[in-house]
């Protein structure tokens, strides 16, 4: 089988990322000369421009002049979080070997499929149509394939419960209350071309726009005004619109689902918010020629006699958003699935909208500030880095205002100043699963949390994790999700640090005896202050444990941010007072692998423990105490409701973290999460040791802090 290479003449179509992949094809060249192709035995050569655009036409001649393919690139339905404009790369692309979807002058791939429109496809590979091949395949017209439909159905319900648009950047919205009917009059950008292409002109957005004031004299006529022109890239055709005094222009930035959802019909020209009123249930008048009229659904001002069939709003979708277009995943840049960009547009919004308001950080330090950027990310907030009260009351008042602080690193100042100006507090710790390396090493982590109401290692206060654990529904898919995440993790190793030997931990129990790991802890540590009360030591712990089972065999573990020295703490243990084996630079896997039981005081190490089916007994309050997985020493009332572990799974790794991508810097779910520490450990040189000498130690977090600032800017 020969290769095949997209070639194009244009330097932004060759800077698009992972374009090979969206294409399907094994690379991508850009062409410099008009020089033929090579010989034909060597690979084939698709020519490829952007859309209908004059400087696509040396592309189009030279694919004319060597007979070959040529295809039509535009952005997809679902493009990016952020606007194009701002160069966000696009994770999906239509590519059309007819025409455009956008040009009803002419017909394009889209409108044949939805004509069932086949019997002229190339037999060649053309590779954007693999997936509308596999359903002509099966011997059923693909628009009327059920399976399809349902998926298209699952779809629609899914980008309209989650408020997604071809761009994801913008906050919702809220109109005020009102008796009258709610027009809104959808403006596009001066010059584009689907306008043109659509059958209109700039003419047809004033005579939309007297046509909604006359159809509904006694309507507010709300005027969308485009993305783009609000940020100042493109130029409006109704920016003077609010001369009428039923006119009103909206020109703040706005999620466009949202504000569907707001009003009672919708008038455009070509306007792609048109097919997503449709997706929202309204009924849409089109001046011009979009790719969605002249189906049935809409009403129409302009004829196109080449579209004969009705369709269904389902089956609209199916052709333009699963059969036409090509999905990238934001991660590994290889072809998905639409169903995968919609989780992932649905994570960064359900972020966003979690990270909204004016953001007053306390308590970071100034390496901690680079990562804590991106996991407040947020389009439409305004973040903070503030040492006192003072610097927060010098920048009030602010309706929005938050203060986020570094677990409990906030002062009586902050507080009595939170109290006074009904400022909430939110609190940000790392996640349950963070680095391959060490925090105090300076090593960015790549889950973190972000709690509203205290945070998950304090129990004399509800949190959200425990609100999240006490109040959720959890679904079948949850579960299920949860318990892939725990034989993912028992069969990686993976574990919050992923530091020390990965060699198996050899000891000399007898045959039959039961066999403990006693996690240290930093003895300062604010989950002991504030979950332990009789036992507040690792020394009372050992002891503890000893007591209540006098014939164990105990492994004990300091905890590795005080054997590397980072941290306060006992490194030399010269007795063997209470333990039987000490182990130091250990990988927490091969411990697991040695052991029947944890013992700790608050420990994460015993979280971990649970995942991995051993018997857990708790001497103080961590967070996951208390839901009747473990032996407690101490109660809560609060807890007061069985989990499975796949259920404490789900509260934990599933819905109170944020992750971040190493690679895309968006955010990501606990899975690839998981996948990308793996792929550190893997790829690793060395193994990250957890005793090392100062001076690599100081190297290591010098180079960890260049990279945070950098990161940070």
């Amino acid at each position: 089988m020969r290769l095949i290479s997209a070639v194009t003449f244009s330097r932004g179509i060759f800077k698009i990322p992972h374009l090979a992949s969206l294409l399907g094809v094994d690379s991508v060249s850009k062409k410099r000369a008009f020089f033929p192709p090579p010989p034909s035995g060597a690979f084939q050569e698709i020519v490829v421009g952007w859309g209908l655009k004059t400087n696509t036409n040396a592309a189009r001649r030279y694919a004319d002049s060597h007979h070959l393919p040529y295809l039509n690139l535009e952005d997809g339905f679902l493009r990016s979080v952020g606007l194009g404009v701002d160069n966000n790369p696009p994770l999906s692309i239509v590519a059309d070997d007819l025409g455009m979807y956008y040009d009803a002058t002419r017909p394009s791939r889209l409108e044949h499929i939805l004509n069932n429109q086949f019997d002229e496809m190339s037999t060649g590979h053309l590779p954007p149509f693999s997936s509308l091949r596999a359903y002509l395949d099966s011997g059923q017209a693909p628009l009327q394939h059920g399976a399809l439909i349902a998926r298209a159905k699952r779809c629609i319900q899914h980008i309209v419960d989650n408020r997604l648009s071809k761009y994801n950047s913008s906050p919702n919205i809220t109109l005020a209350p009102t008796n009258k009917t709610r027009i809104l009059v959808v403006d596009q950008t001066a010059g584009d071309l689907s306008i043109e292409y659509g059958l209109a002109s700039p003419e047809s957005f004033s005579q939309m726009l007297d046509a909604a004031l006359a159809e509904h004299p006694d309507a507010e006529i709300l005027v969308k005004i485009h993305p783009d022109v609000i940020a100042g890239k493109k130029q409006s055709h109704l920016a003077q619109a609010n001369t009428h005094p039923r006119v009103r222009l909206l020109t703040e930035d706005c999620n466009p689902i949202d504000l569907l959802q707001q009003v009672d019909r919708v008038y455009v020209v070509t306007s792609q918010l048109g097919f997503e009123a449709l997706m929202a249930g309204k009924p849409v008048t089109c001046f011009g020629a979009p790719f969605y009229a002249g189906w049935g659904l809409t009403d129409d001002r302009q004829n196109i006699p080449r579209r004969q069939q009705k369709r269904s709003i389902e089956q609209i979708f199916a052709a333009a958003y699963i059969l036409y277009s090509r999905y990238r995943d934001p991660e590994s840049g290889e072809l998905c699935e639409i169903e995968d960009i919609i989780d992932h547009l649905t994570l960064q919004r359900r972020h966003f909208i979690e990270n909204s308001g004016t953001l007053f950080c306390v308590g970071f330090t100034l390496w901690k500030r680079g990562y804590v950027r991106s996991y407040l990310r947020c389009p439409w907030n305004r973040v903070h880095f503030v040492r006192s009260a003072w610097q927060i009351k010098h920048r009030l008042p602010q309706r929005d205002a938050r203060i986020v602080v570094w677990g409990i690193r906030d002062t009586e100042n902050i507080r009595l100043l939170a109290q006074k100006e009904n400022i909430p507090i939110w609190r940000m710790e790392d996640g349950f699963l963070r680095s391959v390396g060490l925090g105090s090493d300076l090593t960015a982590p790549v889950s973190l949390v972000l709690d509203k109401q205290g945070i998950y290692f304090d129990p004399t206060q509800p949190s959200d994790l425990e609100t999240i654990l006490e109040h959720t529904a959890f679904t079948k898919q949850q579960i299920q999700r949860a318990n892939a995440i725990k034989n993912s993790l028992v069969s990686s190793g993976i574990s919050k640090y992923n530091v020390g030997k990965r060699k198996p931990l050899v000891h000399s129990a007898k045959p039959g005896q039961r066999v403990i790991l006693v996690p240290g802890q930093v003895e300062d540590d604010a989950s002991i202050r504030l979950g332990c009360q009789d036992i507040r030591t690792n020394a009372e712990l050992l002891q503890a444990v000893r007591d209540s089972a006098p014939d164990a065999y105990i492994i004990y573990k300091p905890h590795p941010d005080v054997l590397s020295g980072n941290r306060r703490g006992q490194k030399k243990h010269q007795q063997k007072l209470n333990y039987n084996l000490l182990v130091a630079d250990t990988a927490l896997s091969e411990c697991f692998n040695a052991v029947h039981e944890v013992h700790t005081m608050t420990s994460l190490v015993g979280f971990e423990g649970l995942l991995r089916g051993k018997t857990v007994t708790t001497y103080g309050l961590p967070f996951y105490a208390g839901w009747g997985l473990t032996h407690d020493k101490y109660t809560l009332p609060r807890r007061t409701r069985p989990l499975t572990v796949d259920e404490l799974i789900t509260g934990c790794m599933l819905l109170y973290p944020q992750y971040i991508s190493g690679h895309s810097g968006a955010f990501t779910n606990p899975e690839k999460a998981i996948g990308a520490l793996e792929m550190q450990l893997s790829t690793a040189r060395h193994e990250i040791r957890i005793i090392s000498p100062a001076s690599s130690r100081m190297a290591m977090k010098l180079i960890n802090l260049i990279r945070g600032l950098l990161h940070g800017k």
